[in-house]
């Protein structure tokens, strides 16, 4: 059974057809929040950033949120495959202390033991990331407004019970209640950090640079699930608030790229480029917010999607692998204190995925436009 689904919008297909996928035409990686789904895409990232761009020079932005800020990041480090790995591993195998009689750790547990796990993974190689001569980092975090501005234990179920009600009338009155805050690694000199990659019309936007001193605050911040982890106050360089998970405004990261072609030579001959964003995803579809998960008219693509190239796991392979799914935040609860047991369900569905960075590399090889699907 294939593995692996190409989808692409139409800006996509038009260039795949005329040229094939060549690693100078991308110019953007999003990486989408998700928790362990996230873990699936493993064998992708390390083909990509281990051996596939490295054939390209060009500056390519990396955005991720959640899980996928975590992997982005991780992709700036040196020896990039070996600190996949390692990501995967501490994934995989982390485990959390839950009193008698609940089902889940409190949050204040789980903030304090990501915010080590952090430490002991980055410790003394944040400005690896932070000075990468290639690639430009986006974290995207939440930010709340008002009564969300600091976590209380009334105010803050009550907030994001308006943030619910307002994003379902329309994703711009969520802005009520929470903004973007993107924080970008430096460029040029610049105080906020490289130039975003996509339009910010869309929703209320702030940009701050990443700096050595907020770099651990702000990725935690950005993989902060609200009543899970604790939010992350007052981040170095940023204005004042509680943060929150960076896929509450943008799960997916739904974004209007901007379309801009990228300087590449092909053969000897300078070219303009794709300026393609290449998406390893879990799904197809790419839901803006957390919020909009239940919405399905919000599911769709849009013309921001355009210049997207989408890589996600077939769904009748999905179910082929343990508990017929992709691994998720509810086997925490399904296998309870039996983390061996959750563990080897999750290894074997990354072993199993080792399947979609294979197909990736042959198709890349040998282009097959007939399977290119609509995104």
């Amino acid at each position: 059974m294939k593995a692996l689904r190409i989808h692409a919008g139409p800006r996509a297909r038009q260039h795949l057809e005329q040229h094939g996928l060549q690693a100078g035409d991308v110019s953007v990686i999003p990486a989408a929040a998700g928790g362990p789904k996230g873990l699936i895409l493993g064998p992708l990232d390390r083909f990509v950033f281990g051996e596939w761009l490295p054939r390209s020079s060009q500056p390519v932005h990396l955005v991720g949120a959640s899980i996928g800020a975590w992997r982005m990041a991780t992709a700036c480090l040196q020896s990039s495959v070996a600190a996949f790995e390692r990501l995967e591993h501490d994934y995989i195998h982390q485990s959390y202390e839950v009193p008698p009689g609940k089902k889940r750790p409190p949050a204040s547990h789980v903030s304090e033991r990501f915010g080590q796990n952090l430490q002991a993974f980055y410790g003394g190689r944040v400005e690896e990331v932070l000075s990468h001569p290639r690639f430009h980092l986006h974290i995207v975090t939440s930010r709340g407004r008002h009564v969300l501005a600091r976590e209380h234990r009334v105010g803050t179920p009550l907030g994001y019970l308006g943030a619910f009600v307002s994003n379902t009338l329309h994703r711009k009155a969520l802005g009520a209640w929470l903004e973007r805050v993107v924080f970008s690694s430096p460029e040029d000199g610049a105080a906020t950090g490289a130039a975003l990659p996509f339009s910010t019309a869309d929703f209320r936007t702030r940009q701050v640079g990443l700096t050595p001193q907020n770099f651990m605050p702000a990725l935690q911040a950005s993989c902060s699930i609200p009543f899970v982890l604790q939010a992350v106050h007052d981040i170095p360089g940023a204005p004042r608030g509680a943060y929150w998970d960076g896929g509450i405004t943008d799960y997916h990261l739904h974004l209007g790229y901007h379309q801009t072609p990228v300087a590449q030579v092909v053969e000897g001959a300078a070219r303009a480029g794709g300026g393609l964003v290449l998406y390893p995803h879990f799904q197809q579809q790419v839901v803006p917010g957390w919020l909009d998960k239940g919405l399905k008219w919000r599911h769709r693509s849009t013309g921001a999607l355009d210049s997207m190239v989408v890589l996600s796991p077939n769904p009748d392979w999905v179910r082929a692998l343990p508990n017929s799914k992709l691994p998720d935040r509810n086997d925490f609860t399904h296998y309870g204190t039996d983390s061996a047991a959750r563990a080897k369900a999750w290894l074997a569905a990354t072993a199993a995925s080792r399947q979609l960075a294979d197909e990736f590399a042959e198709w890349l090889h040998r282009p097959d436009m007939a399977i290119l699907r609509p995104l």
